[in-house]
């Protein structure tokens, strides 16, 4: 016999006969005619010099060749299958590069953090804090969470969500420095994340002056941090701060409430967010904030 292997069609077609049982249905299989099956199959028999089943009745039945033969061919398209499947298959699997805007990063997404790990965990996150939209244009970031308006020409953006603004202070400070009413806010530390526009948002809306006492932070993860170690009065959000008032860490002492100036917004280069890695991530970022 030579150790040249069998042609592909023909094993196809033995296959399947083997399978069903039948010739017939061995055609429907593969689309091919009844006559088209048979002939593979004796081309095969003659490659190989032997019978590969016992014909007579309505139903096949192998010999003790074919029967050996069965197997070992099955396995071998079983396992090509699984190698296209693995080819084909989006790779969900490696690193994500990640920045985002601190303090959705620090208060939203970090405590869900094991979630996405236990939902997806072959893939490594490399979570960076940033709020710099030319990160957006760097090879070694593949998607951004940005607060900002959302305008950035040439890239791929979608809302992820718009913000509600209120004060917040801890426990403890409004156990010495209670907050009655908003004319009681000149006695408090305001802490800034920005220079100061949307605690004049907020104050305007109120009917009240800027308090003397400001403390200017880069970011709201840090207005939020010293607000919650008693520092002074920060501006919370609906998004960032909510759970933090549920435990307690925070009080809002006042009903009133703004639109925040930006929003946040999730944006990459359009070549990145049609990868599976990408997309996976996003996907799970909404459906988290919808179970929020």
């Amino acid at each position: 016999m030579s150790s040249r292997l069998p042609p592909l069609n023909p094993l196809r077609a033995f296959e399947a006969t083997a399978r069903h049982g039948s010739v017939s249905a061995a055609g429907r299989e593969l689309n091919v005619t009844h006559g088209a099956i048979s002939h593979q199959i004796r081309t095969l028999e003659e490659s190989l010099g032997v019978r590969l089943f016992e014909r007579g009745g309505k139903w096949l039945k192998l010999t003790s060749q074919g029967a050996l033969l069965m197997p070992v061919v099955s396995n071998a398209f079983s396992e090509i299958a699984a190698a296209k499947a693995a080819m084909t298959r989006p790779a969900t699997g490696g690193t994500l590069r990640v920045t985002c805007v601190a303090a959705v990063l620090s208060l939203w997404l970090m405590p869900r953090l094991q979630e996405f790990t236990d939902q997806y965990p072959d893939i490594q996150l490399d979570l960076r804090a940033s709020n710099d939209p030319n990160n957006l244009s760097s090879p070694n970031v593949d998607l951004c969470i940005l607060y900002g308006g959302g305008n950035w020409p040439n890239y791929w953006s979608r809302l992820w969500s718009r913000m509600e603004l209120f004060p917040v202070g801890s426990p403890a400070l409004m156990n010495r420095r209670p907050l009655r009413s908003l004319r009681d806010l000149r006695d408090h530390m305001l802490l800034h994340a920005d220079r100061g526009n949307e605690w004049n948002t907020w104050l305007t809306a109120a009917g009240v002056a800027m308090p003397a006492r400001q403390h200017m932070m880069s970011d709201a993860r840090l207005s939020i941090e010293a607000a919650v170690h008693g520092h002074g009065i920060a501006l919370g959000d609906n998004i960032t701060t909510a759970h933090m008032i549920a435990r307690g860490e925070l009080i809002a002492p006042f009903d009133l409430t703004v639109p925040a100036n930006d929003a946040v917004y999730v944006a990459c280069r359009s070549e990145a967010q049609a990868t599976p890695i990408v997309r996976v991530f996003i996907d799970w970022f909404y459906a988290s904030l919808v179970r929020s």
